[in-house]
């Protein structure tokens, strides 16, 4: 049986205050204050742009022992160079501070721009440049170049690196796509998008990793109790192959604790 974890993407909304994060909760505590409600957190900043180790630092110190944080991946690689050179730009990822956050580093998350379109090769390429440990990564994260300093390039320990994949175009619904990631130990991302993007729900790899972004508009409506017990569902019925790492992405309104607190009520048993 493996372990649930659920939480949301990212903790800094302004529209979140005074409704999830109760009245004197400053923003610098509102992480801490979340990881006392749920088990895990997308980190979605480092998609953006290259985070500082000092951060990463902090935002493990803020959290519980048990707390795992998944780590969106930089855009510059998927979105800007669209996978290719990613070896270089993944040492300076790598550096930026990921590995300091030690034993709380769960899967990294990378999200495909919806303009790019399954390519078998492109992926195999990206894939084989993936350190499988944290001990490899800290070795890739030494070739770094001026772009990142301070760099963080160790490792506390030795531990697996995972991976998942979240994709945007329809070319990927695929039995190909499918094995590849297979081959790859490379999990597909389940994502409710409100039907804009592919919903594929096959396992791929020993975890699972759910994006519900929302079931009826994307980013902005909340999930009834009708679809919390559909994924409820699903959930249990992934957790006997493996671990499952769920996030809610309807920011909006402060659904997303809502809904990450009312699935996690009903996986309690």
């Amino acid at each position: 049986m493996g372990e649930v974890r659920i939480g949301t993407s990212g903790w800094v909304y302004s529209p979140w205050r005074g409704v999830f994060y109760p009245k004197g909760v400053t923003q610098k505590r509102e992480l801490a204050y979340l990881s006392e409600q749920f088990g895990s957190v997308e980190i979605n900043g480092s998609f953006y742009s290259l985070q500082r180790p000092s951060s990463y630092q902090k935002w493990a110190a803020d959290t519980p022992d048990d707390f795992v944080f998944s780590v969106k991946g930089s855009r510059f690689i998927t979105h800007m160079k669209r996978l290719k050179d990613g070896n270089e730009l993944l040492a300076n990822y790598l550096a930026s501070g990921v590995l300091a956050l030690g034993p709380k580093l769960g899967p990294i998350l990378w999200q495909l721009p919806a303009t790019l379109r399954f390519d078998a090769d492109l992926l195999t390429s990206f894939f084989e440049g993936l350190p499988r440990t944290t001990t490899e990564a800290a070795e890739v994260a030494k070739r770094h170049d001026h772009r990142v300093d301070p760099a963080h390039t160790t490792t506390d320990a030795e531990r697996p690196m995972r991976y998942a994949l979240e994709v945007r175009h329809d070319s990927y619904n695929t039995p190909e796509f499918v094995d590849l990631l297979r081959r790859h130990d490379i999990a597909l991302v389940v994502a409710d998008a409100a039907g804009k993007y592919p919903l594929i729900e096959e396992v791929t790899s020993d975890f699972v990793y759910v994006r519900l972004h929302g079931h009826d508009e994307l980013y902005v409506s909340g999930y009834t109790d009708e679809g919390l017990d559909q994924w409820a569902e699903k959930v249990r019925a992934w957790r006997k192959q493996g671990d499952v790492f769920v996030y809610f992405d309807n920011d909006a309104k402060a659904y997303a604790p809502r809904d990450a607190k009312a699935l996690q009520d009903r996986l309690a048993d």
